[in-house]
């Protein structure tokens, strides 16, 4: 069975964004950083991004994400979950409502029933591999939330970003088991066990 892995990049600060993300802002002032790791790593970090990009057999992502990917300065040939892989994973995008327009239309569904659902459609799509839940940090802390995660991956990039969108906050308090820890020069790669 596929096991689910919410993985996201964070700041020291505990933000997934900097202030005023959104389409055409990216990650919002200063949330570039947060990628260093991922387009500008060391070996670590290029072993890390592989092996996830390789395990993975289907993504979930939130509206607030599928904006920011789907928008002129987002995805392309080059850039996305899985670029340069023979086959990119089918990405499932939660929203209440589907855009009118996608232009990337060919790589997104739309799951308008919930978190929950969205990982059950992952779940029959990626057969043995990974189910990986990349965002926003309101999609996945709803995940964790909704009890349908597995392991939580952190990438710890050394920034303080002061504002933008939080990670937990809101969220249940609960622990965590660490599993695996791995440090690069741009980032500090974390691996927990969600029970």
């Amino acid at each position: 069975m596929a096991k689910v892995v919410a993985d996201i990049s964070v700041s020291l600060d505990g933000f997934v964004t900097g202030p005023e993300p959104g389409p055409g802002q990216g990650l919002g002032l200063g949330g570039e950083a947060l990628h260093l790791w991922a387009f500008e790593g060391d070996a670590i970090d290029k072993t890390v991004l592989a092996e996830s990009t390789d395990a993975t057999g289907a993504v979930v992502m939130g509206r607030a994400l599928f904006d920011v990917v789907d928008g002129p300065d987002g995805w392309n040939d080059e850039v996305g979950y899985g670029a340069g892989l023979a086959a990119q994973p089918p990405v499932l995008v939660v929203t209440r409502v589907p855009p009118a327009e996608v232009r990337l239309a060919d790589r997104f569904t739309f799951v308008v029933d919930g978190i929950a659902s969205a990982v059950e459609k992952g779940r029959s799509l990626a057969d043995d591999r990974d189910v990986v839940i990349m965002g926003g940090g309101a999609t996945v802390r709803g995940a964790i939330e909704a009890g349908v995660v597995d392991e939580l991956r952190l990438h710890l990039a050394p920034v303080l970003l002061g504002g933008g969108t939080k990670l937990f906050e809101g969220a249940t308090p609960r622990r965590l088991r660490q599993i695996h820890v791995r440090a690069s020069g741009h980032a500090t790669h974390l691996t927990y066990r969600v029970d």
